[in-house]
């Protein structure tokens, strides 16, 4: 009785993984073996599963398919069956440059064919493998043909239907994210200002990559916490402190009017290091603002406060949301962080200072000075532990210039040695760019020589997009309400993207003539590409809700080469997307967009949207399948622009 009970469940079981395998390209059944033995085991596993299936059905009606995973999937599938002892076969699927290799092509069987002669020494050609690949091909709901081509490549023709199906999915859903896997906690540390100094150029491109990023976890449905990790705490706050008591006496009575709190610096920096008795003041400034004195806290604060408004006018420019945790938030963790390395037998006394010398790395981490004080190597080790242990994530991402990368690896594998995280389970990562280069390839100066001011840049970005607009006689045709959403859409759309299309690894140059420029890959020319594609269904007095009817009604014909390329490069978004998730490389979102815009200007060009009356200008016929293609194509841009923190206008 007890063994059919576990028959019938197994049945069951079975029934339900493979439902399971063949819903919406999922993965191939695991393994029965062992689940015979305990009722238990068997009656949890089926329950898991037919959540897991319950969740999959909800995700996968409404997630975009990534085709690309899709396609591995199935070749997995087939390199398994045709290849079962293989261990690790090579998996190799990229969309098709040239239509006449079909839509997909996979390229395993050249490596299978290398592995087979290096560990078995058998000598198969690919094309023989590839052919027994394609006749282990799995039914699928995506594959039309596939054809061997040349030595041993599978070309990958799609069905229509399945990819017809998928835009009418996209249209009625709206753009969702791919499916990806349990939820997230990732923690991202962007911008990171210095209190009482000004943000300049080199602050723009941690600040707009940070944002992105978190725009990107946060629409695959990841838990992100965005966190500046501000220079507020240090002995710099002793001379800035001793100062304001010099200048503003009446402090803490009466708010101290510091417009210019560059300028404050500066004045502070130049007595500090000319006046002997200031500076001893300064240092007993910093002893007591360190043992948390209630008047030099509220002085620390005011000068606090004054950069941050400043910050924050910037943050408003370029809509971005940061939790402010600086230095001093972590202040009192220093001395447990310095313990725990003692303990451990990690520190090394060298001329009164406490190191730590990490494997594989030359310089040592000072985590206490010879006069008791901290460094900034014990605050970033004590923001790397509370952001593992206390705030719990499975993500770190540092958006910090590439100038810091060895310090961070060395704090990142110092972690590592103490035992608060594993790489192989949480994913601690430096995300880092280069710099910003003026018009001659040197770093971007002004003409005197100094830093440039990041909120002069914003200034000048704003004039510089509105002399454009007013060139192309726009200011004419536009209301005042229009012409400034315009404005600030072109100017900062056009700063950001202008960083987010250049690889970050690598320096770019800021030309606001480039950046500017209304053809090739910029934001000006893609804002004006989407403007236009939005116009369509507009000029045709077609509305949002009729535009939803069709979805749901039409069939989305895509008999026409051009119909056909757009539907495909629509499809692209969500591998797209799982790239950048890998990489942390945002020019690739910006490539994609203006693949999309070109490809959409193709279609355009030579299939009849709207067909009007040449002599009287009247609407004659409207294919209604072509512009739920430009429907299509201005959603997926859409929400590519608010990854990158573009906000696109209706009119331009």
């Amino acid at each position: 009785a007890q063994f059919s009970f576990q028959e019938n469940e197994i049945k069951l079981l079975t029934a339900e993984i493979e439902r399971l395998k063949n819903f919406g390209c999922l993965g191939v059944s695991p393994s029965l073996e062992g689940l015979r033995d305990e009722n238990a085991k068997l009656k949890y596993r089926l329950n898991f599963l037919k959540k897991s299936l319950q969740e999959e059905r909800s995700k996968s009606t409404k997630s975009m398919i990534n085709i690309n995973s899709c396609l591995q999937e199935i070749f997995g599938a087939a390199i398994q069956a045709a290849y079962p002892d293989l261990e690790n076969p090579p998996l190799v699927v990229t969309p098709s440059q040239q239509p006449k290799f079909g839509d997909y092509q996979c390229n395993s069987a050249m490596g299978i064919s290398q592995i087979l002669l290096k560990t078995r020494e058998q000598k198969v050609s690919p094309r023989e493998i590839a052919e027994k690949i394609v006749k282990n091909i799995p039914a699928n709901e995506c594959i039309e043909k596939v054809e061997i081509a040349g030595p041993g490549f599978i070309n990958v023709h799609l069905r229509k239907d399945f990819v017809s199906k998928q835009l009418s999915s996209l249209l009625i859903n709206g753009v969702q994210p791919p499916a990806i896997g349990k939820r997230k906690k990732v923690v991202v540390d962007f911008s990171s200002p210095n209190i009482a100094k000004e943000m300049h150029v080199g602050h723009l491109r941690s600040t707009i990559i940070g944002e992105s990023m978190c725009r990107l976890f946060e629409f695959v449905g990841y838990d992100v916490l965005r966190l500046n990790h501000l220079g507020d705490w240090g002995t710099q706050f002793g001379m800035l402190i001793a100062h304001l008591q010099d200048k503003f006496p009446d402090y803490l009575s009466v708010s101290p009017p510091i417009g210019d709190l560059q300028a404050f610096y500066k004045e502070s920096k130049q007595r500090f290091d000319t006046e002997e008795e200031f500076k001893k003041r300064a240092y007993q400034c910093v002893v007591l603002l360190q043992s948390k004195n209630p008047d030099f806290i509220k002085a620390w604060n005011l000068i606090c406060d004054v950069s941050r408004r400043e910050f924050q006018k910037i943050y408003n420019c370029l809509d971005i949301t940061l939790i402010e945790r600086g230095e001093s938030f972590y202040h009192e963790m220093m001395k447990d962080i310095v313990k725990e390395f003692e303990d451990k037998g990690f520190v090394q006394v060298d001329d009164g200072r406490k190191v730590v010398f990490v494997p594989g790395f030359p310089v040592p981490l000072t985590i206490m000075k010879s006069d008791g004080g901290y460094t900034y190597d014990t605050s970033d080790l004590a923001a790397l532990k509370h952001r593992l242990c206390e705030e719990k994530g499975d993500i770190l991402i540092y958006v910090v210039d590439s100038g810091q990368s060895v310090h961070l690896q060395t704090v990142f594998a110092a972690g590592q040695m103490i035992g608060w995280y594993d790489p192989k389970v949480t994913r601690v990562a430096h995300a880092a760019f280069g710099v910003v280069l003026g018009e001659d390839k040197k770093k971007f100066k002004t003409r005197s020589g100094d830093t440039v001011r990041l909120i002069d840049l914003l200034e000048e970005g704003l004039k510089r997009a509105m002399d454009k607009l007013k060139d192309k006689e726009r200011d004419k045709v536009l209301t005042p309400e229009e012409l400034k959403a315009a404005q600030t859409s072109v100017a900062f759309g056009c700063i950001k993207y202008a960083d987010l299309s250049h690889n970050r690894l690598n320096d770019y140059v800021f030309s606001f003539d480039k950046m500017l420029d209304d053809r090739g890959n910029t934001a000006a020319y893609l804002l004006y590409a989407f403007t236009r594609i939005r116009a369509i269904a507009r000029l045709a007095n077609i509305d949002e809700q009729m535009l939803q009817k069709a979805a749901r009604e039409e069939v989305l014909v895509l008999d026409h080469e051009k119909e056909w390329k757009l539907g495909k490069c629509i499809l692209r978004f969500p591998e797209i997307l799982q790239k950048i998730l890998e990489d942390l490389l945002l020019h690739t979102l910006c490539d994609y967009l203006y693949e999309l815009a070109t490809t959409f200007t193709e279609f355009y060009d030579s299939c009849y949207c709207v067909e009007k009356d040449r002599q009287t200008g009247q609407i004659v016929k409207v294919n209604m399948w072509r512009l739920l293609l430009c429907e299509a194509t201005a959603t997926v841009m859409a929400k590519g622009f608010d990854i990158l923190g573009i906000k696109p206008v209706q009119r331009m």
